[in-house]
């Protein structure tokens, strides 16, 4: 008895349709396990500049020249990322979502006064500022302010990896209020 006496679709609509379905779903799978990871295909990170009067200044070239290429972040490896050009003067930035970065040469923070709540984080004193998302911290006991610009999914060890080189780099001084 044909197909078309009991109202279905012919069987060869059928089967084809099956294979179409099976297909597609391999065809997504081996995209979806051969696409490169966010990391891989970010292309450069566009930054918005900020005034850093003192980009150029020797403290800054020290510390931007012994920044680590990697950093670690809750277990995850973040990688040095390219800036897109015009890229801010005396910027790095580590990760490709959420990424951590880092502005050296920055003019004094205005949240720091005398009486401001300050963390020590490997030899460093550090000013944070809450953000949205994020957190800055400055550094503010060194010849430059520098400011780390975390996520608030990092974890520490993005601070205490630049904390680390901070301190091997820069001279503590002492605070600068005004």
């Amino acid at each position: 008895m044909p197909d078309s006496d009991t109202g279905a679709p012919p069987r060869v609509v059928l089967v084809t349709a099956a294979a179409l379905a099976v297909a597609l779903a391999v065809a997504v799978a081996v995209f979806a396990l051969t696409r490169p990871s966010p990391s891989d295909s970010a292309g450069p990170l566009p930054l918005v500049s900020v005034p850093a009067p003192f980009a150029g200044s020797p403290g800054c070239t020290t510390l931007l020249g012994a920044v680590p290429t990697e950093l670690t972040s809750n277990g995850t490896s973040l990688k040095v990322r390219a800036l897109a050009a015009p890229a801010p003067p005396a910027t790095v930035a580590w990760g490709s979502t959420d990424p951590v970065v880092l502005r050296c040469g920055l003019d004094r923070p205005p949240e720091l006064t005398p009486t401001a709540q300050l963390r020590l984080v490997n030899k460093v004193q550090w000013l944070q500022v809450p953000g949205e998302g994020a957190s800055t911290w400055y550094v503010v006991d060194r010849e430059v302010y520098a400011a780390l610009t975390v996520p608030d999914s990092a974890g520490t060890g993005p601070l205490q990896a630049v904390s680390d080189t901070v301190a091997a780099k820069l001279a503590p001084q002492p605070l600068r209020f005004g």
